[in-house]
């Protein structure tokens, strides 16, 4: 709420979930009867109007340009009606499409967005509520109910706003007030070819037809007035849906295909989730259809989450869709469209977005690529996508820019697509294939060999990982042992924190999986707007990456931390445990959480259990007070890693996530290759490891950087081996390190030229 003070109101006195019900079936009549769209628009608004005891119910919808335009009004003006124009992001309506989300307001014109279009007469009215009116993720338009007094708006209100704009958003759909390629087409794209310029998910070179995958169904009946039998057919859907799932899964054992496998053991999780199961039967309960109740909770959760910036959370909103779109289907009875007969046999699937067993739902003799709007590299999709070699790309406004079975080429190392290729790109693509081959061919040759130098200096490489699925990675890549495990991620897909019997479970499976290879465990690294659901989130954090998260959460709720260590030393019996805790900034901190570990061990000890047989405990470098309290943080530590990507935001002051500063500063600048270079010798002198995980060890031309100042340690994702290993086997250190001696000191912005220079001259294959 906005400007809540004194004694306002709050809702209509008798608008509760009753009144609701009857607008909803009343609101079924009106989509059943006659007329045009534009006449049942007037209608809807009406009713809203009347029955929630409005002064003013208003339906903006989006038309071409992303321009908004007053499409029908009960109490403005109606000469403002397809007069009156906002663009997304201006005014309070603006606001409500631009992020997806409802807005209440008791004061409307005192809140910052707000835009006065004197023709709408709207001067009288201090209190607004407004929601998206949402269809396939995109917003569609924007539905909106003001009244004269200040006045706080209930949920019921909020909610059944939002139930009528899902019906809104059909007759927007089906071409009922607006011409549908009117907004989603921006030209005739059918004949010229077109390049896509996007972001790499998956690595991989492919070329197929296009394939529009298309997973959402249109919801004809949104009401109704049998909840039990709604809720009969809701769960019987389900139930096919989990055996559907169950026999993705066999096929995929079936296959020996590890990673979908568990990746498809996390996603039947999710099916299974009660609170989200609840929140679609209690929807029904309302008044809802089970496929009108299924779309809601799921606009209700897109609009919740559409303003966080965590790539994991929001990856798990796409799985999420997922079963959103596969449940639909199952209600309405439908096959999967990868059932088809007619497709083609070289598959380039087109997407909005896409969960795992979407994916895994088309034959994969025959896909070749994918193409998404939305995702990122490690969402499900993607994992999966890798496991089985197939290159993704995301590119925006794909689906605008391909048509179906338009020949495409999917270029994954480069994150780009070709749309209906000339002659001379489809030539250029062959020969990028054969390179491509030939230097796997290269990798594979050196993957059993030792990552030494050429002047023989010895490096370890190792992975970073965070999931059961990432550990068939570790022997096939070649890497000595897995430098990080983030331990937060399994705990991100459940509803509830594990017990101590799961964790143990859990690290057991993974230390049995590593044929006694090292693994370094970080402790819960979340926090900010990466909180797990089941603790309570710090209200109002400006710069969440600066908040509370991290250590200071384990600290703040001992018990918790205590947990995750005490299931670390029973999974570690009789073999030796590393633990490393993240977002150290004193020593203070470390001393306390090293006193939790030793109360546990002392606790294991004293029931009789068995510990493991060596302990190392060691601490992230990310914050950079850490690197002034080295002195005394030393002796207290079996080991370091420097967790760079945190480290370059806090030492530039420079947000990695906002897009304007995220490439202003770069890694292989003076001052952070000074600074890295005397940590490095700080650790050498106390005879202290140290080692990095960040994304550039993982880079060819950085890891070689950071080899020349010394370290010996790099940890990084497994499709970096290859290329690292291949560059540090045709490097001279001591060559190198002569070189970067003089570099420091100059006032250069980046080495990152210089030291590309330095390769190509002394044959470092970078």
């Amino acid at each position: 709420m906005n400007g809540v003070v004194g004694d306002i109101p709050a809702g209509s006195p008798g608008f509760d979930g009753a009144a609701s019900r009857r607008l909803l079936a009343r609101l079924r009549d009106v989509m059943a009867g006659s007329g045009s769209g534009q006449e049942r628009l007037d209608k809807i608004v009406t009713l809203i109007g009347m029955e929630m005891g409005a002064d003013v119910c208003s339906c903006y919808v989006m038309r071409a340009g992303e321009v908004l335009e007053l499409f029908s009004t009960l109490g403005l003006n109606q000469d403002a009606v397809h007069n009156t124009r906002l663009r997304v992001g201006e005014g309070i309506v603006g606001d409500i499409a631009g992020h997806a989300r409802p807005i209440a307001l008791d004061n409307a014109p005192s809140h910052p967005s707000f835009a006065y279009r004197p023709e709408t007469g709207e001067d009288p009215f201090l209190s607004l509520a407004g929601v998206p009116i949402l269809r396939g993720g995109k917003v569609r338009g924007v539905l909106v109910i003001q009244h004269k007094d200040r006045r706080r708006y209930t949920e019921v209100e909020v909610e059944t706003l939002q139930t009528i704009a899902m019906v809104v958003a059909e007759l927007v759909a089906q071409g009922e007030l607006v011409n549908p390629q009117e907004v989603a087409s921006t030209g005739d794209p059918a004949l010229l070819p077109a390049r896509l310029s996007g972001t790499s998910l998956a690595s991989g070179l492919a070329m197929g037809l296009a394939v529009i995958h298309r997973p959402q169904l249109t919801i004809r009946q949104m009401v109704s007035e049998d909840a039990e039998s709604e809720l009969a057919r809701l769960n019987a859907a389900i139930a096919t849906m989990h055996s559907a799932i169950d026999d993705l899964l066999n096929a995929a054992a079936l296959a020996g295909l590890s990673e979908p496998k568990d990746i498809l053991e996390t996603y039947r999780m999710f099916a299974e989730d009660r609170g989200w199961l609840s929140r679609i039967r209690e929807a029904i309960r309302m008044g809802l259809t089970a496929e009108g109740a299924v779309q809601q909770v799921q606009n209700d959760t897109r609009a919740r989450m559409s303003h966080l910036t965590d790539p994991y959370i929001r990856e798990r909103l796409l799985d999420l869709e997922d079963l959103t779109n596969r449940l639909l289907q199952h209600l309405a009875g439908r096959k999967s469209e990868a059932d088809g007969g007619t497709l083609p046999e070289d598959i380039v699937l087109v997407a909005r977005s896409m969960g795992p067993a979407e994916l895994l739902d088309y034959d994969q003799r025959r896909l070749r690529g994918v193409i998404l709007e939305e995702g990122s590299p490690s969402s499900h999709v993607c994992i999966v996508a890798r496991a089985l070699n197939i290159p993704v790309v995301q590119a925006p406004d794909a689906l605008n820019r391909i048509e179906p079975l338009d020949p495409v080429i999917v270029d994954g190392d480069h994150g780009q697509a070709f749309v209906r290729p000339a002659e001379d790109i489809q030539m250029a693509f062959a020969e990028a294939v054969a390179l491509r081959a030939r230097k796997e061919q290269m990798y594979e040759a050196i993957r059993a060999q030792p990552s030494v130098t050429r002047d023989g200096v010895p490096i370890s490489i190792q992975l970073n990982c965070g999931l059961l699925i990432d550990l068939p990675h570790l022997k096939a890549s070649g890497a000595e042992g897995i430098g990080l495990y983030r331990t937060e991620i399994p705990f991100m897909v459940r509803s509830t924190y594990p017990d101590v019997h799961a964790q143990t479970d859990l690290y057991s499976r993974i230390l049995d999986q590593t044929d006694d290879k090292p693994v370094v465990f970080r402790t819960l690294d979340v926090g900010g707007d990466k909180m797990l659901p089941y603790i309570a989130a710090s209200e109002g954090e400006e710069n969440p990456a600066l908040g509370w998260r991290a250590i200071r959460i384990g600290l703040d709720h001992p018990s918790l931390l205590r947990q995750q260590l005490r299931a670390l030393l029973r999974a570690s019996a009789g073999r030796p445990l590393s633990v490393m805790f993240p977002m150290i900034a004193e020593v203070a901190e470390f001393d306390a959480a090293r006193r939790l570990l030793d109360l546990e061990i002392n606790r294991l000890k004293g029931q009789g259990g068995e510990p493991p047989s060596r302990v190392r405990v060691g601490t992230m470098i990310e914050v950079p007070a850490l690197l002034w309290q080295l002195p005394a943080l030393l002796p207290r530590v079996d080991f370091l890693s420097v967790g760079s990507n945190d480290l370059t935001q806090y030492i530039f002051a420079s947000d990695r996530g906002n897009p304007r500063t995220s490439g202003r500063y770069d890694p292989l600048s003076p001052a952070m290759m000074s600074l890295l270079r005397r940590l490095v010798e700080a650790c050498g002198d106390a005879g202290v490891p140290v080692s990095i995980c960040g994304e550039m060890a993982g880079r060819p031309l950085d890891a070689m950087a950071l080899i020349g100042i010394g370290f010996r340690t790099l940890s990084m994702s497994p499709p970096s081996v290859g290329p690292v290993k291949t560059m540090l086997r045709s490097l001279d250190v001591a060559v190198l390190r002569q070189y970067m001696n003089g570099l420091y000191l100059r006032g250069d912005h980046s080495l990152r030229d210089k030291l590309r220079s330095f390769a190509k001259d002394h044959g470092v294959i970078i």
